[in-house]
């Protein structure tokens, strides 16, 4: 037996904003659309993000805080060295993301908040 993680699934109240921060981000195409769900999907990996319709959707919290909207999960983007990094985060930022005002990589590592509040991190990852 062969279990491979296929999608992510982000909640938001907003899929066209998302769709169009990470297709822009990431340069995948849209592969499955609903009104309430939209999934895209990397050529090479088969990886793929959907996004699904909630109303009731609250941003999390980043860093978690007593109290408040946990996270319940984080999305890693790995670039290839510090110049890819710093592009990527330029990218994101110019796409409608935001620096987190909290920050635990150190150089190599950037936590961000996409346009719905969702963190993901950009990651120097030579692997």
């Amino acid at each position: 037996m062969s279990i491979k993680l296929k999608t992510v699934i982000l909640e938001c109240r907003d899929i066209p904003q998302l769709v169009s921060f990470y297709t822009s981000l990431l340069h995948w195409p849209v592969v499955y659309e609903l009104e309430t769900f939209v999934g895209i999907h990397s050529d090479e990996d088969e990886m793929g993000i959907a996004f699904q319709y909630d109303e009731n959707y609250i941003p999390p919290t980043w860093p978690a805080r007593p109290g408040q909207q946990q996270m319940m999960a984080h999305l890693d983007f790995a670039v290839a060295d510090k110049s890819e990094l710093k592009e990527a985060v330029e990218k994101a930022i110019i796409l409608g993301a935001k620096i987190a005002d909290e920050q635990y990589g150190g150089e190599e590592w950037i936590t961000m908040l996409d346009p719905a509040g969702h963190p993901f991190c950009f990651v120097v990852w030579n692997h």
